[in-house]
């Protein structure tokens, strides 16, 4: 697959890949090939900013993507991440002899993001179509190495994005919400229906794009403690906010919190601010938990 020159002829599509090498999607790998290029298009631009840029491409499948990446950054980078034997042969096969484009076989769960960004001497991007059972343990990965990521471009189901950007106050705002905006500047970059891939899936899904360089301002104690507290809030969705960090912190704990804090006990976790939310974990101590705590794994 040799990267075409501006207005030359198209990449070649994801079925004729598959036909050429006599391979089909994996359902235990969640592969789902991307055909629309109007999406490949928003991708790429949300990704790239500069022509030496470095990429890490997590799940890089028949390198479609991969290729219009690397013929972004002529003078940078694409690490190709990918676990599936078959699809790691598509990739040395048709991009192994491109310069800029390093093909990594094996789990983008174990690859080291930050050992990456201090080999390029600066920080790098991160984009990916991520399978859905392992999208935000891959997103918060990414997120736990924000200060080597300049930014991150993923394409998840709809209803991960939409809870991924909900503002307080939405149905969809949770803990998915709050831990990611509270590190990142979180929009979507573009709506995905299932038509767009091959096979289609049973579900539409969108790109969204997590800036790290743009990050709130939030003064936040131990993330750890933090992550415990948010979690804590919406562990209970039907309780008071006072109620539900009960279930997790001592009383007298939650209520000197709240009353030091001026927040409303008797609001939802959904209605709060990152601020509040900071505000919060800042005022309760880790010391204070007494329960087991129940994650909301919306995520």
């Amino acid at each position: 697959m040799s990267l075409p020159e501006r207005g030359g002829p198209a990449f070649p599509a994801a079925g004729a890949l598959l036909d050429k090498y006599g391979l089909r999607a994996k359902k235990h790998f969640g592969q789902n090939f991307l055909t629309s290029e109007r999406v490949f298009r928003a991708i790429v631009d949300a990704t790239v900013r500069t022509d030496d840029e470095w990429v890490v491409e997590i799940g890089a499948g028949l390198g479609t993507l991969t290729a219009r990446l690397a013929e972004r950054v002529p003078e940078g980078k694409v690490i190709a991440l990918e676990r599936d034997p078959d699809m790691v042969a598509v990739l040395q096969a048709e991009l192994g002899h491109l310069d800029n484009i390093q093909i990594e076989p094996g789990d983008a769960l174990r690859y080291d993001l930050a050992a990456c960004a201090r080999w390029h001497g600066d920080p790098i991007v991160v984009c990916g179509n991520l399978p859905y059972h392992v999208a935000a343990p891959l997103m918060f990965r990414t997120v736990a190495a924000r200060a080597h990521v300049a930014r991150a471009v993923f394409m998840v189901q709809k209803e991960m994005a939409d809870r991924i950007v909900a503002p307080p106050g939405n149905k969809t705002y949770g803990a998915l919400s709050v831990m990611l905006q509270s590190f990142a500047a979180c929009r979507t970059v573009v709506q995905a229906p299932s038509g767009a891939f091959t096979p289609a899936p049973k579900v539409d899904s969108a790109v969204v794009r997590l800036d790290f360089t743009a990050a709130p301002t939030l003064e936040l104690p131990d993330e750890e403690h933090y992550r415990a507290v948010v979690h804590a809030a919406f562990g209970q969705r039907r309780k008071t906010l006072r109620n539900a960090l009960r279930a997790v912190y001592a009383e007298a704990a939650v209520d000197a919190a709240l009353a030091a804090t001026g927040i409303d006990g008797v609001r939802r976790g959904e209605t709060l601010t990152l601020v509040e939310f900071a505000a919060l974990a800042r005022a309760i101590p880790a010391a204070a938990q007494t329960g087991i705590l129940v994650e909301d794994h919306g995520e």
